[in-house]
């Protein structure tokens, strides 16, 4: 006899991790290539030897660190397993399976998976001809099932952002009783003032009473940490003590919340590093331009290639010159921006597959 599981799961789709090809370069995981400072890796070496200690489950320590660095109080803050597992609680914190979680497609291709664990149901919105969000879409597709509205921004694996003003204008549109989260892993790698911080955006829309609105953010990116899985919520009290409710028990690790406190030490220098790789965003998107090819403008630390029918040659190219990327097949490639010399091999192979 044949344990049950729920059938439901036979369609859902699985989540697609960058490939590692030994000895070529992966630029496919929007991991930073230079990996954490030497600060944190002697921090993360001198708590090691405590590890048969359970982890603080509240994470005291980082979420009061957190409350300082970003003005706002302790119980807005939920520390997660990386904000991927934010995501999932969220969903879990929100929705039963009447309900709805809405999002722009294609985004963070965690969205529908998380949202179909929970049991929940999913409405995608098409992006832009030009790979943004399409906000006033979104707005008209909420429905008296919707509960929670997704906005990647920057946007995963576009690396298009959305301004102030927009967002603004479209938490306006959202009824109250539908949380909108604003999902920042890549904020920051923004350079636009245009775009929003938001978790200050969050301030002022709590302070005019609109308690619906939270903002994610994780270590994994710029920080260097993704192995190591911490990211944080930044939410109205009820959610994030919501959120603390579905969270796993300890599984924010002992390493990992050392591993935070070390980098928000070390958050300047941490800061320099980001803006070398902005720079080196422009000078890739620059090129890639120069050789025929559509890139909208990124605001994250990768660049997206609309290649649709051609992505799967182009991905290929690339693999045969030792470069890996994020291939989606039929609508692009996602390539993250590494060191220098790792971006030049990519723009080698781009340009000859160009020319």
């Amino acid at each position: 006899m044949t344990v049950r599981t729920r059938p439901d799961l036979a369609t859902l789709p699985a989540y697609v991790p960058g490939r590692s090809i030994p000895g070529a370069i992966k630029l496919a995981s929007n991991e930073v290539s230079a990996g954490p400072l030497p600060s944190v890796v002697q921090a993360i070496a001198d708590a090691a030897t405590a590890i048969n200690r359970y982890p603080d489950s509240a994470a005291v320590e980082l979420t009061t660190r957190l409350s300082e660095k970003l003005g706002v109080p302790a119980e807005t803050i939920a520390v997660g397993c990386g904000s991927v597992s934010l995501c999932q609680q969220l969903v879990q914190a929100t929705c039963t399976e009447s309900d709805d979680v809405l999002f722009a497609w294609r985004s963070f291709e965690a969205y529908p998976i998380v949202t179909h664990v929970a049991g929940a149901g999913q409405v995608r919105v098409p992006l832009t001809d030009g790979h943004v969000h399409d906000l006033d879409a979104m707005a008209a597709a909420i429905r008296p099932k919707t509960r929670m509205v997704f906005v990647c921004n920057p946007n995963n694996p576009t690396g298009t952002a959305v301004t102030t003003e927009q967002i603004e204008a479209f938490i306006e549109k959202v009824p109250s009783d539908v949380l909108v989260v604003l999902d920042e892993a890549y904020k920051e790698f923004v350079d636009d003032p245009d775009v929003p911080d938001g978790v200050e955006l969050a301030k002022a829309q709590w302070a005019k009473g609109r308690d619906n609105v939270a903002v994610l953010r994780t270590f994994s990116k710029a920080y260097g940490l993704a192995g190591l899985r911490v990211g944080y919520a930044v939410a109205p009290p009820a959610v994030a003590e919501a959120l603390r409710k579905v969270f796993v028990p300890f599984s924010v690790n002992a390493l990992a919340q050392v591993a935070a406190l070390a980098s928000l030490d070390a958050e300047d220098e941490l800061m320099v590093r980001c803006r070398a790789i902005v720079a080196e965003r422009g000078r890739v998107r620059d090129e890639l331009v120069s050789a025929g090819f559509e890139v909208p403008v990124s605001q994250a630390n990768f660049v997206w290639l609309p290649l649709g029918e051609r992505t799967a040659a182009f991905n290929e190219h690339c693999l045969s010159h030792k470069v890996v990327v994020r291939a989606f097949a039929g609508e692009g490639c996602r390539v993250t921006i590494g060191e220098p010399e790792e971006n030049d091999a990519f723009l080698a192979a781009a340009l000859s597959f160009n020319s």
